[in-house]
């Protein structure tokens, strides 16, 4: 095994489908809130109208040779991107916006490493490489984090790496984590 990084331009998104879409099968086979609000989500209603709508995108994924194992999703985005909409569901303002800095926030939008390639430092790589790409931008001070309920595994991954628990949106379908 050699895994070697690599930064994924926004016209070869389509290389993260699989890897999107088996993201999106986790989430669901972890969650015991609202599992249903998966059934809608995949590559098409998560990445693409995120990519469009965000003011920087940055996609790394993790390879095995030429097989992508893992990727991280981060972007830059308006604060009211945030203001009542989760991929195919709406809700209340994902925080308060007053309690946001500057006009846009960061977020690690999401997070996938194939099973039989977990905890193996892949994704502290996967994570610091997004964390270094968002503190580059200067007026972005607030990083959110947004974890499905039933994924402790990740939840306790970001807590470890720094993050604190903000709040719950969705009646507790998500956790919002933010930087400290």
């Amino acid at each position: 095994m050699s895994i070697c990084y690599e930064v994924i331009s926004e016209d070869n998104l389509i290389c993260i489908k699989d890897l999107c879409n088996d993201l999106m099968a986790y989430q669901k086979s972890k969650v015991y809130i609202h599992p249903e609000f998966f059934d809608d989500m995949c590559f098409e209603t998560r990445v693409i109208p995120s990519v469009k709508s965000a003011k920087a995108n940055y996609i790394v994924a993790a390879k095995d040779g030429d097989e992508i194992v893992g990727y991280a999703y981060s972007t830059i985005s308006p604060k009211e991107t945030y203001s009542g909409g989760f991929a195919t569901l709406q809700c209340d303002a994902f925080f308060d916006f007053d309690s946001v800095k500057n006009d846009d926030v960061g977020c690690l939008s999401q997070f996938f490493i194939r099973e039989d390639y977990r905890n193996i430092g892949i994704g502290s790589v996967l994570f610091e490489k997004s964390m270094d790409w968002l503190s580059s931008f200067n007026s972005i001070s607030d990083l959110l984090i947004f974890v499905s309920n039933g994924n402790d595994s990740a939840l306790k991954f970001y807590l470890d790496k720094g993050f604190k628990i903000s709040h719950q949106i969705l009646n507790g379908f998500i956790t919002v984590l933010r930087n400290s």
